[in-house]
């Protein structure tokens, strides 16, 4: 009892390093032990620029973005919630060996996804598709996920990376019995849930809560956007190109436009009510079915999730196999490229049924991407409340 309580002034100051950000400089936390702020950081209630929310732009499969969340009812996003996701999503215990975590493949400053082209597993092992940015997961409507739409539910999404036997390689039991062995665990899942009991189900909740979280609302584009009253008039902080590229992305292909807001929808640019496409990589599809390979839909077969162009420069290799490495050869790929697959998008096909060819000159090839640029959301790969909170 008394070397226990000669033991109480270190723990409790480790405790202070564990959970309070803002520590003094001279006692600054150690590498590795969690680092949380005293008051929880703002997931919840994100106030959103009304291009988000309200809709003013023409044609099929057009509606605002907040339309299309994707957020069940029995789990709203909540401070305390997101930040158990936070601390889970970042904490490489949980995996077979401690060595990677889902920021391992989904890297803030990367837009949430690798700059490889595929990720590397807990055992060295790579992922078979590339890791997609999960930016604006929340505005995709079918509420489906992962290339091939596999996950009916994010909640059901987050925990597949955890059981996957190349990514991180345990079993739910596994994942729980890890979790309950970590000392700063029980006090978040009260906090969050009401409960120190810990389960897959909670687990889920909370990863969910910190992904849809990630809302980007502070791009170039969206700042332009505010002092306009439509996406397609000239945005006063673009430059010619940008604002070029910006209609090019914007026009129909009959008026010179590549009609790029046919599959990237909405203001949040994510494809919510379309669904799966195929985008002509090949003319047929032999080792990658797509979809066909979780729903048994022939329109399926070849086709893949369509992410949120936000921050899309930040998430280089392109496509579901990153098969492409810059901006720029998706470009050219949409402009001359596109393959006649026979489950090809219909925004994609010509009225004879062949690949649309944009035929936009280089420099409009080069605008197009100076727009997409734009999109670029550099404080959300900043901020401090999506960061390791174990640094």
């Amino acid at each position: 009892m008394q070397m226990l309580k000669r033991a109480l002034p270190a723990l409790m100051l480790l405790f202070l390093f564990a959970c309070d950000k803002d520590v003094p400089p001279t006692a600054a936390p150690e590498p590795g032990l969690l680092n949380l702020p005293e008051t929880p950081y703002e997931y919840a209630g994100l106030e959103l620029p009304a291009h988000l929310s309200v809709n003013v732009l023409m044609g099929p499969g057009q509606n605002a973005a907040t339309d299309n969340d994707n957020t069940p009812a029995d789990n709203p996003i909540t401070n305390a919630g997101a930040t158990l996701g936070r601390v889970l999503f970042y904490d490489q215990k949980l995996s077979a060996n401690g060595t990677v975590s889902c920021a391992s493949c989904h890297q803030q400053e990367k837009g949430f996804s690798d700059d490889a082209v595929l990720s590397t597993g807990f055992n060295g092992g790579q992922t078979r598709r590339h890791s997609m940015s999960l930016i604006n997961a929340t505005w995709y409507g079918r509420g489906r996920f992962f290339w091939d739409e596999r996950a009916a539910t994010l909640e059901e999404q987050v925990l597949m990376p955890f059981q996957d036997p190349v990514e991180m390689g345990l079993s739910l039991a596994e994942l729980v019995g890890i979790i309950e062995e970590q000392a700063y665990y029980p006090a978040l899942f009260d906090a969050a849930f009401g409960t120190t009991t810990i389960t897959p189900e909670l687990v889920a909740k909370a990863l969910a809560q910190f992904v849809r979280s990630m809302a980007s609302t502070q791009s170039r584009y969206d700042e332009g956007r505010a002092q306009v009253n439509s996406p397609t008039t000239a945005f006063p902080n673009f430059t010619e190109s940008e604002n070029n590229g910006k209609r090019i992305f914007f026009q129909p292909v009959p008026l010179g436009g590549g009609s790029c807001i046919g599959c990237h929808s909405t203001e949040a640019f994510i494809n919510p009510d379309n669904g799966p496409t195929n985008n002509g990589l090949d003319a047929a599809s032999t080792t990658d079915l797509g979809v066909f390979e979780a729903i048994n839909n022939p329109n399926f077969l070849g086709a893949f999730k369509v992410p949120s162009l936000k921050s899309i420069a930040l998430t280089a290799p392109y496509m579901h196999d990153g098969r492409f490495s810059t901006l720029e050869e998706v470009v050219a790929h949409y402009n001359a490229g596109i393959q006649p697959h026979p489950n090809l998008g219909t925004a994609l096909k010509g009225p004879d049924g062949e690949p649309i060819r944009l035929n936009l000159s280089e420099e409009e090839q080069a605008d197009l991407v100076n727009f997409l640029k734009t999109l670029t959301d550099t404080e959300l790969a900043q901020d401090v409340k999506f960061s390791n909170p174990f640094l």
